[in-house]
């Protein structure tokens, strides 16, 4: 397939972006723009209460981005006039029936008009509410298909899910789908409606017995957790994402579906503006913690391979495995990864870390210099937890003891402090599993892909996802690290 195909299958098309103000939509959005506007019309999904309130977030959280300045630089003054005839904002919410629009005209144009359907809609957070995750990740993805079905001249279904729904897997993980009820500890049945039951159920005793809202999130929260838990996930993202896979292979009948799964999600490579990101995606919460001074050592494994792919090779992905799969009434895989085609290690990450602020020093409030130090790594969690506790925990402790025989005088700041220690060891608890990661994801699907779009052919940059063409050094040196700093560290 060659990328010219591409050019051509994106003409005319009228595509359906859900998330649409998410982090690797809007490089969607800005690419389909960008390559060919001979499109007819994407339409995006907005959380909102009407159509001007979505068309006020179009405007602000996606098109009064930098990562559209090619876009208006191309169009000039016709930039505004190309827009509204190109993008329409759907006010919408997955988490309802019919995606959650109310207009019934706006409905039948949709089924009436849409080519492919794009969701991307997700909620990321790792300790996210169970019921909330549920919604959005499992009964949002069904809505989502549902609604699909409806389209009359639906070619394909694109679902971008994550490679780690695999779980904690150990060696090559294969491009697979699961099996309706799949757990990964045991014999356990997943029965996803009885989880549903099971979170009303919940809801119902918080509301018996009185429980505040801070309580009810915590405990959705923990729930989430200890399900995830139960059947072999580490968090319940990743939990109710394997979930909506599920769901999606069984339901979907002849519908064409393509699962994209991709790893890490950093900042662009290539186009249209390297190093643009948005978000803090999970290593760049390392990168940004120790910026701004609250990082104090490291926890992992410097040798452990880093499953990391650019945020534009993940979209033109999407728009390759679109097009390959246009009216094929199947369901297919794909890993969107790095770590057996062009392996790279957190060490790698952690020296041009070090190389960087060394040469391009932090300068703190008070306008002097900070002082650049390497920080400790600890590859073994008892190591890691025993310095904690000696840093952190015990000195909270000797705090506790001197406000109670002061009468409560510091219980503010003790309160604050062991709060924010608990959920310091709350997050080390969620990161952990990723931090000795020993798996690495089997991209055959996605080779064969590459190569069926020709090697000579002239366009192929354009729609590049060949992990191999990723100069890690140079990247995280001069093109992610400045990125994080510039658009994620404010």
């Amino acid at each position: 397939m060659e990328s010219s195909r591409l050019m051509e299958f994106l003409k005319g098309k009228s595509i359906l972006v859900t998330g649409s103000t998410g982090f690797l939509a809007k490089i969607f959005v800005e690419k389909v723009m960008r390559v060919q506007p001979d499109v007819k019309r994407l339409f995006l999904l907005v959380r909102a209460a009407d159509a001007s309130s979505a068309e006020k977030r179009v405007q602000s959280e996606i098109l009064g981005k930098e990562l559209f300045k090619v876009v208006k630089d191309k169009h000039g003054d016709g930039f505004h006039s190309f827009v509204s005839s190109k993008l329409f904002p759907v006010a919408g919410d997955i988490v309802q029936q019919n995606l959650g629009i109310r207009d019934s005209n706006i409905r039948e144009k949709l089924w009436e008009e849409v080519d492919i359907v794009v969701n991307v809609a997700a909620t990321t957070s790792f300790g996210e509410r169970y019921d909330v995750a549920l919604g959005i990740n499992v009964l949002g993805a069904k809505h989502v298909l549902e609604f699909a079905k409806q389209c009359v001249k639906l070619q394909v279904l694109l679902h971008v899910s994550t490679a780690y729904a695999a779980g904690e897997q150990r060696g090559l993980i294969l491009e697979k789908r699961f099996r309706m009820g799949e757990a990964l500890k045991g014999d356990s049945y997943l029965d996803i409606e009885g989880e549903l039951r099971l979170v009303d159920e919940r809801r119902r005793q918080l509301g018996a017995q009185n429980a505040t809202k801070e309580a009810e999130a915590q405990a959705m929260k923990e729930l989430g957790i200890n399900r995830a838990r139960l059947f072999g996930w580490p968090n319940t993202y990743v939990y109710t994402k394997a979930m909506a896979e599920m769901l999606l292979g069984e339901l979907r009948g002849n519908l064409p579906l393509v699962i994209l799964r991709p790893t890490i999600i950093t900042s662009i490579h290539r186009d249209p503006v390297p190093g643009w990101i948005e978000g803090t995606r999970t290593i760049d919460s390392l990168i940004m913690g120790y910026v701004k001074g609250k990082i104090t050592c490291f926890f992992g494994d410097p040798e452990t391979v880093a499953d990391m792919i650019p945020g534009d090779m993940v979209v033109n992905a999407m728009i390759a495995t679109m097009a390959a799969h246009s009216r094929q009434p199947s369901e297919f895989i794909y890993h969107v990864s790095s770590s057996v085609r062009n392996p790279v290690q957190y060490s790698t990450l952690q020296q041009c870390g070090f190389r960087y602020f060394l040469e391009n020093p932090r300068v703190g409030k008070d306008g002097r210099v900070i002082k650049t130090k390497k920080l400790p790594v600890f590859r073994n969690m008892f190591l890691f937890r025993v310095y904690m506790t000696l840093r952190y925990k015990l000195p909270l402790e000797g705090l506790h003891l001197v406000n109670l025989l002061s009468c409560g005088r510091f219980a503010r700041r003790y309160d604050e402090l062991n709060r924010k220690y608990k959920f310091a060891m709350h997050l080390v608890d969620l990161y952990e599993p990723y931090a000795f990661f020993k798996g690495c994801f089997d991209d055959l699907n996605l080779e064969r892909l590459r190569m069926a779009m020709g090697k000579d052919d002239a366009e192929a940059g354009m729609f590049d996802f060949d992990p191999k063409h990723i100069d890690w050094k140079d990247y995280f040196y001069n093109i992610h690290i400045p990125g994080v700093l510039k658009y994620a560290c404010k």
